[in-house]
């Protein structure tokens, strides 16, 4: 009796001892692939296996791509789509480096210059979008250290928009100084029209945020070129 016994207990072991390998093996099948009554392909993995973590991957910017750290906010596109007004464009405080008489030149940069080259260009409009004639805009602004030219006129300039309202500005890209971002200074006015003073700004800089100045509505549209760098802005006035 006690021989059956016995025997009794030792197959009971050998079939627990086969269901935990039973178990074991089960737990470390690898994922497998079953078709859903869909058709797709669906994949199980073992729900006693924890998955692996993932780290996500920064996208990094395809070559000659720009990145844009800011949402668009480009109120100088405002007339796109058939629309036929627009506000006037934001003005901003002149700052303590303004100087009048500035010469009539729409190329700042020069030779041998410390920065990065950048080319603007853009359209005066009127607030009912039509392209203003002969509108006088005048540039300045830090050099690439974040320093003016305050006794005479390196990086400062004036011009006037041509037969279609078009206007290019080619200088650097300016530098910081304590309490600044990147901006530059500009003071847009139609013929014998009201002068609007503001600033542009530049996208992606950090500064950008702890500025108390700016403002997203006044931030270039930038492109990267073999030379440089493309911005544009398009400027609303009033009429005259």
């Amino acid at each position: 009796m006690y021989k059956w016994r016995n025997q009794v207990i030792q197959n009971k072991l050998y079939i627990l001892a086969i269901a935990f390998s039973i178990l074991a093996l089960a737990a470390c099948a690898p994922a497998t692939a079953v078709n859903s009554p869909s058709g797709n392909t669906v994949t199980t993995v073992p729900t006693s296996v924890s998955p692996t973590n993932s780290i996500a991957t920064p996208l990094i910017p395809e070559t000659g791509s720009t990145s844009t750290a800011e949402p668009a906010t480009d109120s100088s596109l405002a007339c796109g789509g058939g629309a036929t007004s627009a506000n006037v464009t934001p003005s901003l405080t002149e700052g303590p480096y303004y100087k009048s008489g500035s010469p009539g030149q729409a190329n700042l940069f020069q030779e041998g210059m410390p920065g990065t080259k950048i080319v603007i260009t853009g359209y005066v409009y009127d607030t009912n979008c039509q392209p203003v004639v002969n509108a006088w805009l005048d540039f300045w602004q830090a050099d690439a250290n974040g320093n003016y030219d305050n006794s005479g006129y390196t990086l400062r300039g004036h011009q006037y928009t041509d037969a279609n309202g078009r206007f290019q500005l080619t200088t650097v890209v300016p530098g910081l100084y304590p309490g600044r971002t990147e901006h530059i200074h500009v003071k847009v006015q139609a013929p014998n029209g009201q002068t609007i003073t503001s600033q542009l700004f530049f996208p992606g800089v950090t500064q950008n945020n702890e500025d108390g100045i700016y403002n997203a509505g006044l931030l270039l549209s930038l492109t990267e070129t073999a030379d440089g760098l493309q911005g544009q802005y398009n400027f609303f006035v009033p009429g005259s």
